[in-house]
């Protein structure tokens, strides 16, 4: 009974998020889902690009959580167009809030849509939004067990940023096993090593990004 009921679940999740898809493509927006633990740095790494990227492309962001505003309040005074979607309690978006919150946006106007999913290693990854592709974020201070703990969310997500890189000689985090696990899970992931506070990586991971929605 409970892996029918998820089936019929995710079918339903699936038929809307080809919709949502549908309707990002014929508005010209490229959407990227941005996954990751509490605490891996999505929040920080999202201003960081937006403020890299919000002269070249135009960019708006959904943010996932369960109950507060407070990271939509951040990308707010960044000056970037933010709904914020409340969970509740639920460990993730799905397409259905997805297309709620896009009907407060104007879609065709965009390059980029973001969103910063729920802060988690699992149910994220399970639940099409209608994005074109995933990144994942992974703080070092996590530990470097993850993607072989977690491998749905790693085999799904076109990149990884191995974020907190500045806290590598302060931890046992194993650089090149994590690369090896990250490789061996999914071949032709790109792999980005950031720091959101000395700014390394950062122009790499934001020159990837607009190579991915320039088009």
């Amino acid at each position: 009974m409970e892996i029918k009921l998820m089936k019929n679940i995710l079918g339903a999740n699936d038929e809307l998020a080809a919709l949502n898809r549908k309707h990002f493509a014929e508005c010209g927006v490229v959407v990227m889902n941005l996954m990751g633990s509490p605490g891996s740095g999505k929040t920080t790494l999202l201003e960081k690009t937006l403020a890299r990227l919000a002269d070249k492309i135009k960019i708006a962001v959904i943010e996932g959580d369960l109950f507060t505003a407070k990271d939509a309040e951040r990308i707010e005074r960044a000056g970037i167009d933010v709904i914020q979607i409340n969970t509740a309690g639920g460990c993730h978006l799905d397409a259905a809030m997805i297309q709620k919150a896009c009907a407060s946006l104007d879609l065709n106007s965009l390059d980029l849509l973001i969103v910063e999913n729920v802060g988690n290693l699992v149910c994220p990854a399970e639940f099409d939004i209608g994005e074109n592709f995933k990144a994942v974020v992974l703080s070092i201070t996590e530990g470097d067990d993850k993607p072989l703990k977690y491998p749905l969310i790693f085999k799904e997500s076109a990149a990884a940023v191995l974020n907190k890189i500045d806290l590598l000689p302060f931890t046992n985090f194993d650089l090149q096993s994590a690369r090896t696990d990250l490789t061996t899970l999914h071949p032709t992931i790109k792999i980005f090593e950031t720091s959101c506070t000395r700014g390394t990586g950062l122009d790499e991971w934001t020159q990837w990004l607009l190579e991915r929605t320039v088009r």
